[in-house]
């Protein structure tokens, strides 16, 4: 990748001349699809990022909401953020995703906070496929290695397999921290003039060179040998270095301001620091600790070596943060100083870059791109019995447990787990604020690949969905928003169209999108990916108590919102596990009408005591569901007269609810959402299904069975 033509003229009008190899490449990092956003911040002012708990918005290493103040009056901040290592982990799976994970913290550590919760969601080609399944097993392991090693509970996320994800697999991570004073808080935006910049951390190597246009091109057939030293190489033990050092240079208020260093490595973290706060600096990159001999100005700038933070320190702090950095083992750089100057840096005594700062980070102009509407699905169902379908979608890697995937996980660290990996949301006790904070991380693929807008809102109520039905409602979001090669009409149709429906939603649930990261060109010799619109979601609750996802075996079990069911509309297959197969297509399912309401009425009755178990409707539909629910100690005998179809339709916004008291539940629905019995629980650890007259009964262990094709393959 290198400028484009355009790019250069524009640069050189500015600057009134050539622009040097260093500002050259610093331009082509900067004003990249990775970083400037060119193709897609046009679209993003859909998103409303306001409300009365947001205390930072887009725009800074990471997302601050407020949490539900205390009884004493005190103040909890949480921030929030997200971030794709799409490409690195297609190269280079292992070191790929660990340092998707290491970026979200440091971006986590930029703002103050302290890391309490990571989740993960990930895309992969056919799980039949070798390469994918080589490329899955790499990306699990790198994010454990990492996360576990820095001791940050991994407690949520997604694992989709679709076959258009074989030559570009997307490596979503979020990550949750927490600011207990918020004294502490601290952001990216340069202070003072005179003020000292120092970069604390790993040394500084060759590893990632020019990640972030990388990041903003297609990958090619010879990517994995190719473009491998553009991937990162990380230490998480050094990380975990870092994320104590910082926690204590931000209690001892040594901080003026702070970057991770991420794309673009220097160049980009301290040019932005200083644009944020409309100054300039002064840089000497020989001043950089380096762990390789004879690196040139250019590396110096660029490299992404991980574990490195650029910190801005007022003068007579400096000795105090170097004695924090040495007594943690790490390095630590006087690398120059804030101005109200120009962005300046030298390199032995010759100056390589003099640029304004804020042209540097504003001023890459945006692309007007055409859009084109995709095809409508049509309706063409397969014949299948019912028999058959349960155990096509039973065993689904789609659909089948992920168990394989988060028992790799630590997500005990931190003791703050209340409800794990396994149920629809986790749920962790934020002890500092006494309250109970859900997690909630996803996109399904099928979805938006069959109706882009549709399935966009179905992301988000499902999102919703999963926290409310552990008593939770939805407090803030950040989203990754995942596309092909923008450049082709079509897949900018569907981008555009992922960012309206997820849009859309979020405003009609109140739930504002506070940060969020875009991925672009994830295209291949295979072709473009799906519109992915992946949404972390967090919501509070009073408690971090929750009701279990597993069937008690005492109550009566009542879906909600189920309006197929209901009798009020017909069931619709569309982005359906049941048709990804069987084969066929329909249209996607219609989400409710007004969803605010379903979802505070569903996180209201499962905070009822007479509620003994809950579980969000979705993925694989109603069969899974209530397969998910069932273990050896608790069955459940089903009733259901609507029809195969009706197992299998996958509209968010419905829950099962296993209650002592249904009348309770229906009349906190009423006038809300349709209330439906559709069986009792019991002791037998068999679900019998009768649908339409035909019964069908598997037990609790056959379902494992079903359900465990992912680490029956991989063991």
């Amino acid at each position: 990748m290198s400028l484009a033509e355009s790019d250069h003229e524009l640069i050189v009008d500015h600057l009134g001349r050539e622009p040097t190899p260093a500002e050259a490449a610093l331009f082509e990092n900067l004003w990249s699809e990775h970083c400037a956003y060119r193709s897609s911040r046009p679209l993003l002012s859909a998103f409303d990022s306001t409300g009365e708990q947001v205390v930072i918005g887009p725009g800074d290493d990471a997302a601050v909401v407020s949490l539900p103040v205390g009884e004493d009056g005190s103040e909890t901040y949480i921030t929030m953020g997200i971030e794709s290592h799409n490409h690195p982990s297609y190269v280079d799976p292992f070191d790929g995703a660990a340092t998707g994970v290491g970026g979200i913290v440091r971006d986590t550590l930029s703002m103050g906070a302290y890391p309490i919760a990571l989740a993960d969601s990930l895309y992969f080609g056919d799980f039949d496929a070798e390469h994918s399944r080589y490329l899955f097993e790499g990306v699990v392991e790198g994010i454990s290695h990492y996360g576990n090693c820095i001791g940050v509970p991994t407690v949520a996320g997604s694992v989709a397999f679709h076959d258009d994800y074989e030559g570009n697999p997307l490596v979503n991570v979020a990550c949750v921290g927490l600011v207990d004073d918020p004294d502490e808080l601290v952001t990216a935006e340069a202070q003072q003039p005179g003020n000292k910049l120092v970069l604390v951390g790993n040394a500084t190597g060759r590893d990632g060179l020019g990640g972030a246009s990388f990041a903003s091109e297609d990958l090619s057939e010879d990517a994995e040998t190719e473009d491998r030293p553009a991937v990162q190489v990380g230490d998480p033990y050094t990380e975990k270095l870092l994320i104590e050092a910082s926690e204590r240079l931000v209690a001892d208020n040594l901080v003026e301001s702070a970057r991770d260093l991420g794309a673009a490595g220097l160049g980009g973290a301290s040019s932005e620091m200083v644009s944020k706060g409309g100054l300039g600096a002064d840089i000497a990159l020989e001043a950089v600790h380096q762990r390789e001999p004879n690196m040139t100005a250019l590396e110096i700038l660029l490299s992404e070596s991980q574990e490195r933070m650029c910190y801005e320190v007022t003068p007579e702090n400096v000795d105090a943060v170097k004695a924090i950095a040495e007594r943690y083992d790490l390095g630590a750089s006087v690398i120059g100083e804030v101005t109200d100057g120009t962005y300046r840096c030298t390199f032995e005594g010759e100056t390589v870059v003099d640029v304004d700062a804020h042209f540097l980070g504003e001023g890459a102009p945006m692309n007007d791109l055409p859009t084109e509407p995709r095809p409508e699905p049509t309706t063409d169902r397969p014949d299948v019995s019912v028999e058959d379908a349960l155990e096509g979608v039973l065993s689904s890697p789609n659909t089948a447990s992920k168990r394989w995937v988060y028992r790799q996980y630590d997500h005990e660290v931190q003791v703050r787990s209340a409800v794990r990996p396994g149920d629809d949301a986790a749920v962790l006790s934020v002890r500092e604020a006494d309250i109970g904070l859900a997690i909630s991380s996803g996109a399904d693929p099928n979805w938006t690949d069959t109706d882009a807008y549709e399935g966009a809102r179905a992301t988000a109520l499902e999102n919703a969905t999963n926290l409310a039905a552990k008593g939770a409602l939805p407090h803030a979001a950040v989203d990754c928003l995942n596309g092909g090669n923008p450049e082709k009409p079509d897949v900018y149709g569907g981008f555009s169209d992922v960012v309206d429906g997820l849009a859309d939603m979020c405003k009609t649930l109140d739930v504002p999108v506070v940060g969020g990261n875009v991925s672009l060109y994830n295209d291949s010799p295979t072709g473009p990916i799906p519109p992915t619109p992946t949404l972390a979601v967090v919501g509070t609750k009073d408690d971090a108590e929750a009701p279990p996802l597993s069937l008690s075996g005492d109550g009566t079990i009542l879906a909600v919102g189920d309006h197929v069911l209901a009798g009020d509309r017909d069931a619709h297959l569309g982005g359906s596990e049941y048709l990804a197969q069987f084969g066929g297509s329909d249209v996607f399912p219609s989400v409710p009408s007004d969803p605010s309401d379903l979802i505070e009425t569903v996180a209201s009755v499962a905070d009822q005591e007479t509620t003994l178990a809950t579980h969000d409707v979705s993925h694989g539909g109603l069969a899974v569901s209530l397969a998910e629910m069932v273990t050896t100690d608790a069955g459940a005998t089903i009733d259901i007269d609507a029809g195969l179809a009706a197992l299998f339709d996958e509209q968010p916004g419905r829950l099962l609810v296993e209650t002592t008291d249904p009348e309770s539940v229906r009349a906190a629905f009423d006038g809300v959402a349709p209330v439906t019995e559709v069986g009792t629980a019991d002791d037998s650890g068999t679900l019998s299904l009768s649908v339409a007259g035909e019964t069908t009964d598997l037990d609790a262990e056959t379902i494992r069975e079903y359900r465990s094709v992912i680490e029956e393959t991989l063991e």
